[in-house]
């Protein structure tokens, strides 16, 4: 009993010990506090609308007949496109797209009423710039469908000429309808796509380089032996003592964000808050966990946070969420499984999207679970590098 008393006695004093220096070094407080909160508003602010709305382009209006104009009054009704410059010719807007005044362009060519009535299938064009990948897609989408009415209204007005019901009319233009349901996320809301995983993306990057910095930056001070000699010589009790008020923080600021995201924003949670709350809990401990990996595996400040920031960067492109892993070169699909953020995006997905019963996610809360152990692997370095490593600038 006495030698549990000495544990614990060694355990609450390395804690005492990391409180003091957490509340000494602003830079604790700017990782573990401001960044993350400042993340939080950024990328839920950043399209607050759901999706970019009014995106500028142009149109080249060459026909100048009431039909035209009609074209492009309803493409400047889609709440994506606004038309806010017309040109002269199609030489002007590819200059003006160039400088980056607009997006793209509508073509409409000359005789195009005409042609139209006469049956001699004229050419609607339509350009977008593409380097803006989203803006992109939301016109060429929009201008495609334009395209599309505009086409489907020249041929119901030549079926109508013809003595066609509109039935008759509506039944050879559109001889299948498409029923779309798109599911989990309705409102294509490009802010429910993208912040369920950057924000505790996010979050998981400054844990990995608070972790590799407070362990770092004892090694760097030489007061390695003196956090050693506190925690009565053990590893564990020291990791355990240094760790825990980081590991309360950042569950806090991880609270925070499930609040934020799923009771102020009213994000989609099918499940309740409360299973993303604990995936909250196992990300930020296999985070901390990667963390003490990295310094063990490369003690040394610098290069310990440069693995941090690269391992943290990296878990953004292959976590899913941009672009699906299963579309992925073999190699990368299979190194995916080494970062815990692609876990946490699985279980998003069933738990808060799919609503699903947390015994679908078992595999990921293992694969969380693992990285919780691979501390075990270098503690031993660990320990030998706090007590004979000097460190040179």
């Amino acid at each position: 009993m006495r030698k549990r008393e000495k544990k614990q006695v060694a355990l609450w004093m390395v804690m005492k010990r990391e409180c003091r220096r957490l509340v000494s070094r602003p830079l604790y407080l700017f990782c573990m506090v401001v960044a993350p909160l400042f993340c939080y508003v950024f990328f839920t602010t950043l399209m607050s609308s759901g999706l970019p709305t009014d995106l500028p382009v142009g149109a080249v209006d060459m026909d100048n007949s009431a039909t035209s104009r009609s074209i492009i009054r309803n493409l400047d009704a889609f709440g994506q496109t606004a038309v806010v410059a017309h040109y002269e010719n199609v030489t002007e807007a590819r200059i003006a797209m160039q400088e980056g005044k607009i997006y793209g362009f509508f073509y409409i060519p000359k005789g195009l009423s005409a042609d139209a009535q006469s049956q001699r299938q004229p050419k609607l064009s339509f350009y977008t710039n593409n380097s803006y990948l989203i803006a992109g897609s939301l016109l060429f989408k929009d201008m495609k469908m334009m395209g599309e009415l505009a086409a489907g209204a020249a041929s119901r007005s030549v079926l109508y000429a013809k003595g066609a019901t509109e039935d008759q009319a509506m039944s050879y233009l559109q001889p299948i309808v498409i029923d779309t349901h798109p599911l989990q996320n309705p409102w294509l809301n490009y802010s429910v796509y993208l912040c369920n995983t950057l924000v505790p993306g996010v979050l998981m990057l400054l844990i990995f380089m608070v972790t590799v910095y407070a362990i770092g930056v004892e090694i760097k001070d030489r007061t390695a032996r003196e956090w050693l000699r506190m925690s009565n010589n053990s590893i564990y009790i020291a990791l355990a003592g240094k760790l825990l008020p980081h590991t309360v923080v950042f569950f806090i600021m991880g609270i925070f964000y499930n609040v934020y995201l799923y009771g102020f924003l009213h994000f989609p949670c099918n499940s309740g808050i409360l299973p993303m709350i604990l995936a909250t809990l196992c990300l930020v401990l296999a985070s901390q966990c990667c963390g003490i990996v990295m310094i063990g595996t490369l003690p040394t400040l610098r290069l310990g946070l440069s693995f941090a920031s690269l391992w943290g960067v990296l878990s953004f492109s292959v976590s899913g969420f941009s672009f699906p892993v299963m579309a992925m070169n073999p190699v990368l699909q299979g190194l995916s499984v080494l970062f815990p953020l692609r876990h946490y995006f699985l279980i998003y997905v069933d738990q808060a999207l799919n609503g699903y019963s947390m015994i679908y996610s078992w595999p990921n809360y293992m694969a969380l679970l693992i990285f919780m152990m691979l501390p075990f692997f270098v503690v031993n370095r660990l320990k030998e590098t706090l007590i004979y490593y000097k460190y040179v600038p």
